[in-house]
């Protein structure tokens, strides 16, 4: 496990349409962390608890499942800040596991309705997903890829055919669009390694070491694509982010440490990195922490004058259950970077035409650059030739 020097509390939400493993996904990742001594914390699924009071949306107008979401959103967040405060006065580390969370009611109302229901909270979608939670991980129903072990049995509120089931699949999946750690856990494997898969993804986000005992092959490959790129109109649905990222002077040797700062509409949210690398296999493990606004702004005055500011806009989307980040770097930044596009997802090891078969048919790859030193963004920030630079990695 990464070294730390304080108590962990780590919020993740398990959402996904109907049968696709959440129950069971929530009970292993329970054990799997209790075993390591964690403090665990279930938060019920709360439009659960409210249908099982015999609400049925079919009986309610328009204006009543409006009503409906917008009271269940409230229960929720109540309910979530129960258990945060519990995670917060904890002594141990602790996992929070929330059942669906805040945007999972925006995948049953009409756009308009739900910015409407953002205004008048006063609720806006940075907050409600990027700031409220550190993980997200979308579990792929069975009606999408393993039909034949969907069911409806044993669910008290369950009874969607495979189509709807689907449906409700691909909406939950793109309410969470443009979290900054968002996985989809499909069904490429069987149900165990399902599991495995779901264990390991929150691992490696916390910087936990499972070594092998979870035998999965998934790591971040990442792409050139060529621009300029097609209309926004042939992207399946994306979330745009501004992003900046600031590297910081660092006294720790073989370690980077950088600011981010990502936003839409003028709402922000801000992360610490730290990236230490292994002296001897050169595998690395990050440390993220959340910041609020005054941490980041206290921190960047430690900005490594070595290094410009990375400025990009980041699109997200979902291309056949499999999640992507597209990177477009911005002016004012070095002139290596200008009309640079890359392409990151997490993805098994492949051969390498069946993992360039199975990217976005709408984008123009050049090459895979996954291990690239000229790609890498603490290189392409340096202000020095990084080929020449005793600081490149």
């Amino acid at each position: 496990m990464a070294n730390q020097s304080q108590k962990m509390v780590y919020k993740i939400v398990l959402t996904g349409g109907p049968c696709g493993g959440k129950t069971t996904g929530q009970s292993r990742l329970s054990t799997f962390f209790e075993n390591l001594g964690w403090k665990v914390f279930r938060v019920p699924e709360t439009a659960t608890v409210l249908l099982s009071g015999g609400v049925k949306f079919a009986d309610l107008s328009p204006d009543e499942a409006t009503k409906f979401q917008e009271n269940l959103l409230k229960t929720m967040i109540q309910i979530e800040n129960t258990f945060f405060e519990l995670g917060r006065t904890c002594q141990r580390n602790c996992l929070i596991i929330c059942d669906r969370g805040a945007m999972d009611a925006s995948a049953f109302i009409s756009k308009e309705k739900w910015e409407a229901m953002l205004t008048a909270n006063n609720w806006n979608s940075v907050e409600l997903r990027d700031n409220r939670y550190n993980h997200i991980v979308h579990m792929v129903s069975a009606a999408n890829g393993a039909e034949d072990f969907y069911s409806t049995e044993d669910h008290a509120c369950r009874s969607e055919g495979v189509e709807l089931a689907r449906e409700l699949d691909h909406n939950a999946a793109a309410a969470w669009i443009g979290h900054p750690y968002f996985d989809v856990i499909d069904n490429s494997t069987d149900f165990d390694k399902k599991m495995n898969r779901l264990i390991a993804c929150v691992c490696q986000k916390i910087g936990i070491d499972t070594g092998d005992r979870l035998n999965v092959n998934s790591k971040k490959r990442k792409f050139l694509v060529k621009s300029p790129l097609v209309a926004d109109s042939e992207f399946p649905a994306f979330q745009d982010f501004d992003v900046v990222h600031n590297y910081l002077q660092s006294d720790v040797r073989k370690a980077q440490v950088r600011l981010r700062k990502r936003g839409q509409k003028g709402h922000w949210s801000y992360i610490h990195t730290i990236r230490k690398f292994h002296p001897t296999n050169g595998q690395s493990v990050e440390v993220r922490t959340q910041l609020t606004h005054r941490d980041y702004l206290n921190m960047l005055p430690q900005r490594d004058d070595a290094h410009f500011t990375i400025f990009k806009k980041r699109r997200c989307f979902i291309y056949n259950n499999q999640y992507y980040q597209l990177d477009i770097y911005r002016q004012p930044t070095h002139p290596r970077c200008r009309g640079l596009v890359l392409l990151e997802t997490y993805s098994a090891a492949y051969d390498q035409d069946s993992l360039l078969a199975s990217l976005p048919k709408f984008l123009a790859i050049e090459k895979e650059v996954t291990g690239d030193p000229a790609y890498s963004m603490y290189n392409l920030s340096l202000k020095e030739d990084w080929k020449t630079s005793k600081r490149s990695c």
